[in-house]
């Protein structure tokens, strides 16, 4: 008897695969996953600050409408003072619900990727042909919006069905950001070619540790700096990917924004030449033209 499995990738210990370097002969490329995400009033799902009551839940809903409003250019201002670039994972309603979020981060020249339409619904629960309506419908928005189509994609609740790495590779996607199975970026099969998986962080992720565990920003940004200075050690040996995944109505908090500066500060001084502070597409591109 065998355990199920996806059939997506073979194993391959990271210790043994080909070795390769980052543009400019960095070792270490570090990404900021920034979610711009939007949410119905009174329908839907949505991460919580406390047990939401009957709908509608207004307490929460204003929580997270809170990173639109106000978050989000708190964490601008903070990015554009340290010079950090962001993929920002938009869902396709942001252009309605908060007109001017998505295009500050264009205006920076930041990467737009693709992230469902709401966080207010999942992909995976769909059947085929409705699944591939979400992603067609999002992805026309932000092509019509933005010139060009997004090359990458994050399922909304990181939610995959059985079949998305194939709806995403058929509509054009040239990677995804749902799994966290890895240090460095890893092909997928697809049913007509393949598709990249960049991983994206569960562990270095607000939402997890702060809504989840129940751990607050300075033991957060503590965590960042650790995981940075594990990583860049061991980056001497391999190449390694290290994303940060951010949401404006958690890290967006004043109190919450300090610690994520000092974190993101540190990570600068002590880089010394080795880091590439860069995109998840960035960093897709890259691995692309590398021919592994």
């Amino acid at each position: 008897m065998k355990l199920p499995d996806h059939g997506r990738y073979d194993f391959q210990p990271i210790t043994l695969r080909p070795d390769f370097d980052w543009p400019g002969g960095a070792r270490l490329a570090v990404y900021l996953g920034m979610n711009l995400e939007c949410f119905g009033f009174g329908d839907g799902l949505g991460a919580e600050l406390a047990n939401g009551g009957p709908q509608p839940d207004v307490l929460n809903y204003a929580w997270r409408d809170y990173g639109n409003r106000v978050g989000v250019w708190r964490m601008l201002d903070l990015f554009d003072r340290l010079g950090l670039p962001c993929t920002a994972l938009v869902n396709s309603y942001m252009y309605d619900a908060a007109p001017g979020v998505v295009e500050a981060f264009r205006a920076r020249g930041d990467e737009i990727a693709g992230h469902g339409r709401s966080n207010a619904e999942r992909q995976g629960g769909l059947d085929e042909v409705a699944e591939a309506g979400l992603i067609a419908e999002a992805t026309a928005r932000i092509t019509r919006e933005e010139g060009q189509a997004p090359r990458g994609w994050l399922g909304p609740w990181i939610s995959q069905s059985r079949v998305t790495p194939d709806l995403l590779q058929e509509a054009g996607y040239e990677y995804h950001l749902d799994w966290c199975h890895d240090d460095q970026p890893v092909w997928m099969r697809t049913r007509s070619g393949r598709i990249l998986s960049v991983p994206y962080p569960q562990e270095l992720n607000d939402i997890p540790q702060i809504v989840g565990r129940k751990r607050e920003a300075a033991e957060f940004a503590d965590m960042i700096l650790d995981a940075f200075d594990v990583l860049l050690k061991e980056s001497e040996q391999r190449p390694l990917i290290m994303g940060i995944a951010l949401h404006t109505y958690i890290m967006g908090q004043p109190h919450r924004l300090k610690h994520l500066a000092r974190a993101l500060s540190d990570m600068q001084a002590n880089a010394n030449g080795r880091v590439w502070f860069t995109t998840a597409g960035a960093i897709s591109q890259h691995f692309h033209g590398l021919g592994i």
